[in-house]
């Protein structure tokens, strides 16, 4: 029994041992989850700092995986020595990601710089080689791996700032000589300095960070005042000095390929601004450039005074930031004034600041149907003054703007204007499109106006705020938020006093306005005001100026639009936005109105934007009749 027993247990372990071995062969696969086969795939150092499967390939390839492990610098100068005059794009792709990879860990700018160079001849190399294929993936990974090296390679030494010098570079794979394309890089009338990289930034507080992919470095450039320049262009004194301005740099190597070989190359430093193009031609190639704007837009709205301003701009009726300087009419712009773009006027609401406009220009900035055809200039005021004075300096500013730019009148896009107001600013821009004949001058007396007794500087200043016509350039506008009948909360008392008339009282109004206030009330009895009002007393309930510029109907020949927030889900119509009723903000005449569900602030809602987007989208399709002739 046993000596027959003994063939079925050897057979039985023999089994078992084929089966185990089988499981287990030095070669064969293993499953992953699709998430681990795509990471597979595509690692590389910028994203895992590890080299991509194609380098990783290649030094395993050639025996050399071990030794990059132990000595980078060795691996690096033999894949050098054997890279062929012509083609050989896996060996130039590898050297630039590991020159990165080896650049990062040992902080070294040289070998950066380096792989900005081997990544510009894989991505160009002239008629030594073919470029990529489209569906290549190393072209993204070169890519980026230009844009970063580039960067990190003209970083200064405490890692600040991307220096933009020519010189001549000592780098591991030759002598780099880099020319600047100018003596100084200029913009709008400014000059471009202290380059920051773009892509080094979180962004915080606003809702999407736009990146335009392509080549180049893109980075964030202070201005400078343009020094020597015989003249600035027009609207160059309305951007504000403390702009961050969206760029990119381009170092353009010739003959890369054929450079290397000789290990003698030269390049051309190029920095470029959305202003100018957002492509270039390299090696008969038609690309685009990266740029980073939304970086650029939180990097001046972090070293911004618009939230001082928001505070001081409504309590001090003197105050004045640093946006407001070299702009005496409180506009300034983003951009450089372009011919045939229509203007985009935002004014901003009580308390408040253009600040308050960061989503939206953050949206239409990266929407490029909507810059090619716009730009974007910001109103900035005091917002405790009187409304109507505030209306008359956006009038004034927008007048002064147009004749600026355009004195002959040859620009028909000036004259298609769109102006966007939130709150109070609601109200500032309905001034601009109303015919108010003597109705405001009647809530200060019944007498004619010409026959009161009053300063030359008084009669002046009441005109211009009391006496409005329509501006001809502005087509179209959008009430967002807009009390046209005054807020709620204005009216509201707590043991008969109401807080509106203690935040009114805390208000200080410029000298000019208070000696008009003292010139009115001391010089002719037959007026009915006592005192100068702030834009407290102007969008309360009930006050007179408010009652008379709701009655009056926005000119013809002007598309208006409603913006309206209601705060919870029940009937809108009875709701409000914590500010503002919906009955208030309601007006008759508008061509659409959009109510969104949100709080008073809803300029930066998703609804909100995304209408003025189509507003926009609209008015751009229009022309005025004139145009159509």
């Amino acid at each position: 029994m046993r000596r027959s027993a003994l063939p079925t247990v050897t057979l039985a372990l023999l089994a078992a041992l084929l089966g185990a071995c089988a499981s287990t062969t030095p070669m064969g696969v293993t499953p992953v989850d699709p998430r681990t086969a795509h990471h597979h795939l595509t690692a590389n150092v910028l994203s895992t700092g590890q080299p991509s499967a194609p380098s990783e390939q290649l030094l395993r390839r050639m025996g050399l995986w071990d030794r990059f492990q132990k000595d980078a610098e060795g691996t690096l100068a033999v894949l050098r020595a054997g890279l062929a005059p012509q083609d050989d794009a896996e060996r130039v792709f590898a050297l630039a990601e590991l020159s990165y990879l080896h650049g990062q860990a040992r902080e070294d700018r040289r070998h950066l710089l380096s792989a900005a160079v081997y990544a510009f001849a894989f991505l160009f190399p002239g008629e030594a080689a073919s470029p990529p294929e489209p569906f290549d993936p190393r072209l993204r990974v070169a890519t980026d791996l230009y844009n970063r090296g580039l960067a990190e390679g003209l970083a200064s030494d405490d890692g600040e700032e991307v220096r933009l010098e020519g010189g001549t570079f000592t780098l591991p794979l030759g002598r780099l000589e880099i020319e600047r394309a100018a003596p100084v890089f200029a913009w709008a009338g400014w000059e471009l300095h202290g380059f920051r990289s773009a892509a080094d930034f979180d962004v915080r507080g606003l809702r999407n960070r736009y990146r335009q992919p392509g080549i180049g470095a893109p980075l964030a450039a202070r201005l400078a005042p343009l020094l020597g320049a015989a003249q600035s262009p027009p609207g160059a004194n309305r951007v504000p000095p403390k702009l961050k301005v969206p760029v990119t740099a381009l170092l353009r190597i010739e003959r890369p390929r054929e450079a290397l070989a000789a290990g003698e190359l030269r390049g051309r430093l190029e920095v470029y601004s959305l202003d100018d193009t957002h492509r270039t031609t390299i090696d008969g190639q038609e690309v685009p450039l990266e740029f980073e704007t939304t970086s650029s837009l939180a990097l001046t709205l972090q070293e911004s005074e618009a939230w001082e301003f928001e505070r001081a701009g409504f309590f001090s009726g003197t105050f004045r930031s640093e946006a407001m300087a070299g702009q005496p009419e409180g506009l300034f712009f983003l951009r450089p004034w372009r011919r045939g773009r229509i203007p985009l006027v935002l004014v901003h609401g009580t308390a408040s600041s253009p600040a308050r406009w960061a989503e939206l220009v953050n949206e239409l900035e990266n929407d490029p149907r909507i810059w090619e055809r716009f730009q974007i200039w910001l109103f900035i005021y005091n917002t405790g003054n009187p409304v109507a004075l505030s209306g008359a300096l956006l009038r004034e500013a927008i007048t002064a703007a147009v004749g600026e730019l355009d004195p002959e009148g040859r620009d028909p896009a000036l004259q298609r204007m769109v102006v966007i107001g939130h709150s109070q600013g609601g109200l500032l821009t309905k001034l601009t499109v109303v015919d108010t004949g003597d109705r405001l001058w009647a809530n200060v007396s019944d007498e004619p106006f010409d026959s009161m007794r009053m300063s030359d500087e008084t009669r002046d200043l009441l005109r211009r705020s009391l006496f409005v016509k329509p501006l001809p350039c502005v087509k179209r506008v959008v009430f967002v938020s807009t009390p046209h009948r005054g807020s709620f909360l204005n009216a509201v008392s707590w043991a008969g006093l109401r807080p509106s008339t203690l935040l009114s009282r805390l208000v200080k109004l410029p000298g000019n306005v208070l000696a008009v206030g003292a010139d009115l009330i001391s010089d002719d009895p037959r007026l009915a005001l006592r005192k100068m009002p702030t834009s407290i007393d102007n969008m309360t309930p009930g006050n007179p100026f408010l009652e008379a510029l709701v009655a009056i109907p926005v000119a013809p020949g002007v598309t208006a639009h409603s913006i309206i927030p209601v705060k919870g889900e029940g009937d809108f119509a009875l709701g409000n936005d914590g500010v503002v009723e919906y009955k208030s903000a309601h007006v008759e005449g508008v061509v659409s109105e959009l109510v969104v569900r949100s709080g008073h602030s809803t300029q930066s809602t998703p609804e909100a934007i995304e209408e003025i987007r189509r507003i926009l989208l609209l008015h751009a399709a229009w022309s005025p009749p004139e145009e159509r002739r």
